[in-house]
């Protein structure tokens, strides 16, 4: 199984990763993209475990876009536990979701997130959203090496 990623996709709702996808794919961004449906598969990849036992950990995608509300884990404590060890820790991490909650934009950042977006609802907004996050961190940001 390849493993390289650039993309780690973690998102529950199949029709948000879609247009997701589809945003991503339109910009030439989504040809090493990984999407797992929640927040257990998410960290299985993340630190090479599980099913994911035969990549390495330093070999982490270039960025994970995360929803918060998901089964299993949640992507607050996705987060948490990447922030918190240091082979992962500087992975740029996105977090796309419905929640405007100013509590749960709070904990992300103190967290460490690098972004957080609130999912567009109107579909031409939710494509722009995408691709200028894509763009903007697979393409014009410089990340630590």
């Amino acid at each position: 199984m390849n493993h390289e990623v650039e993309i780690l996709l973690v998102e529950d709702d199949a029709n948000d990763a879609e247009m997701t996808i589809r945003a991503l794919r339109k910009n030439n961004l989504a040809n090493k993209l990984l999407h797992v449906e929640d927040g257990a598969e998410a960290l299985d990849f993340i630190f090479a475990q599980g099913k994911y036992a035969d990549r390495k950990v330093e070999n982490g995608p270039k960025m994970v876009v995360i929803d918060l509300k998901m089964p299993k884990i949640n992507g607050i404590e996705v987060l948490r536990k990447m922030k918190a060890d240091e082979r992962t820790k500087k992975i740029p991490v996105v977090v796309l979701t419905s929640s405007k909650e100013d509590p749960d934009i709070q904990t992300c950042y103190a967290l460490g997130a690098n972004s957080y977006v609130v999912k567009p609802v109107e579909f031409d907004d939710f494509i722009h959203a995408i691709t200028s996050l894509g763009l903007y961190w697979l393409i014009v940001n410089q990340p630590p090496q």
